[in-house]
C-alpha cells in the first residue's frame, strides 16, 4: 500500500490544475473552438454574399463569357448578347462532342448572331481552366470590360481565378440564379446545402493554395487532345 502513494502523487501532479497537461489540453480545445467557429462564420458569410447576388439592370461591356455547367446559364449569356449587353460571347469549357449546331439549336438562336459573334471553348476543364481560356480569348479580341456569367453559388471561386489570371481586366458579375436564396430556408434543401458547402470547400481551398503558393495544373486539355477536339475557339 505504500509503494502505491508516489504513483497517485504523480497523477494528481498530472491532472492538477496547472499541470502541462491540462493547460495542453484547455490550449487545444480553445483552438478546436476557434477554427470551428472561423470555418462555420466563414460559410455563413459565403452563403450569405451568394443569397444578395443579384444580376445587375442595363449593363453594358465589352464581351460577354459564360462558364459551362447548365444550360441555363449559356440561354441568358445569349439573351445578354442579343440585348446588346456585349458585342461578343465566349462559351467556355464545352464539352469537345458539342457541336455549335446543337448550341445555336438549343439556345434558339439566330443563325447570323450565332455565327456572326459567338465562339466556343473546348480547352477548359475545370474553373482554372475556364480563368486561363477566358483570359486568353479576352486578350486575343482586346476586350477590358466583360460579363461573368455562371450560377450565384459558383460566382465567387470563378471571379477569384479570373482576376488572379487576368487583374487587369474588369469583370462584371452577373449571376444566374435558379431560386431566390433569401426568399427560402435553403438550409434545410439537402441537395442546396450540399452544393454550397462543396463550393464554400473549394473557394477556402482556392484561397490557401494561393495564400501558400502551391502551384496548380493549367485545367487545360492537352493540345492532342484540343486537335482531337477541332480548335481552341470554334465559331
Amino acid at each position: 500500500m505504500q509503494k502505491e502513494r508516489p504513483r497517485k502523487g504523480v497523477g494528481r501532479q498530472l491532472f492538477s490544475r496547472h499541470s502541462r497537461l491540462r493547460r495542453t489540453a484547455r490550449w487545444l480545445i480553445l483552438t478546436s473552438f476557434l477554427m470551428i467557429a472561423a470555418v462555420f462564420g466563414g460559410f455563413l458569410w459565403f452563403a450569405d454574399s451568394v443569397a444578395s447576388l443579384k444580376p445587375p439592370e442595363s449593363v453594358k461591356a465589352d464581351a460577354i463569357v459564360v462558364l459551362t455547367g447548365g444550360y441555363q446559364r449559356i440561354d441568358q449569356a445569349m439573351g445578354l448578347l442579343r440585348d446588346g449587353a456585349g458585342k461578343r460571347l465566349l462559351i467556355s469549357g464545352a464539352h469537345p462532342s458539342t457541336t455549335p449546331a446543337q448550341i445555336r439549336k438549343m439556345t434558339q438562336t439566330p443563325t447570323d448572331l450565332f455565327s456572326c459573334c459567338v465562339d466556343i471553348g473546348y480547352d477548359a476543364l475545370d474553373t482554372i481552366g475556364n480563368a486561363n481560356e477566358i483570359s486568353r480569348w479576352i486578350h486575343d479580341n482586346g476586350f477590358s470590360v466583360v460579363l461573368v456569367v455562371t450560377n450565384n453559388y459558383h460566382m465567387p471561386r470563378s471571379l477569384h481565378e479570373l482576376r488572379r489570371v487576368d487583374p487587369a481586366t474588369d469583370y462584371i458579375p452577373y449571376p444566374v440564379v435558379n431560386s431566390d436564396l433569401t426568399r427560402k430556408a435553403w438550409f434545410t434543401e439537402p441537395d442546396v446545402l450540399r452544393t454550397m458547402i462543396g463550393e464554400y470547400i473549394k473557394v477556402v481551398a482556392a484561397n490557401a493554395r494561393d495564400w501558400i503558393g502551391i502551384a496548380r495544373a493549367s485545367g487545360l486539355r492537352t493540345r492532342e487532345e484540343g486537335d482531337a477536339s477541332a480548335a481552341s475557339f470554334a465559331h
